[in-house]
């Protein structure tokens, strides 16, 4: 009996200090993560222009680079900016990563004011009335090094909302709204 009582104690001290060595690597790992540059760039296909902006350094999210960000993905028919959901920004920033690409997305539509949506939606079939880009949460990209396909499967696989592929007019759609593919 002693000796199943040692094995138990054994047992009990070793679950303890693997408990506590976890415990203990939690700030460390957070610590890590918190640390480094989140950057995007951006090439508008309407207005020609471009944007390298760093929006997160050290855990905390750069007030100058969203501005920019939000600034280079206006309404280019209206001018309006808005708010570009930073969720949006860290899939895009992820998806990169995924992709191993330093080029620039080129951007086809990204914040859409409301009065450019109705106009969108009435010429076409395909706008949706209710469009996440109305609400910053939501754009339209490609990649002058990555095959649209590969691009399209890469955003599928991060499952992180959704992804419309649009090869006809050579972009996807990616947004930070509930997972789905069209």
């Amino acid at each position: 009996m002693a000796e199943g009582t040692t094995f138990h104690r054994r047992q009990v001290l070793r679950w303890g200090l693997s408990a506590a060595a976890m415990v203990a690597s939690r700030p460390a790992m957070a610590t890590t993560l918190m640390i480094g540059e989140r950057r995007l760039s951006f090439h508008d296909t309407h207005t020609g222009e471009s944007l390298t902006a760093t929006y997160w350094a050290d855990g905390v999210y750069v007030p100058e680079g969203l501005r920019a960000i939000n600034h280079i993905l206006r309404d280019f028919r209206t001018g309006d900016v808005a708010l570009i959901d930073r969720k949006l920004l860290d899939l895009l920033h992820t998806l990169a990563g995924k992709l191993d690409t330093r080029a620039p997305y080129q951007v086809i539509s990204g914040y859409r004011s409301p009065k450019t949506n109705a106009l969108l939606a009435s010429a076409s079939g395909g706008v949706a009335k209710k469009s996440l880009h109305m609400q910053g949460m939501a754009i339209d990209i490609r990649l002058a090094d990555t095959r649209l396909a590969d691009l399209h499967q890469a955003a599928i696989d991060l499952r992180q909302g959704g992804v419309g592929f649009y090869p006809a007019a050579d972009f996807i759609h990616v947004d930070v709204g509930r997972s789905r593919t069209w």
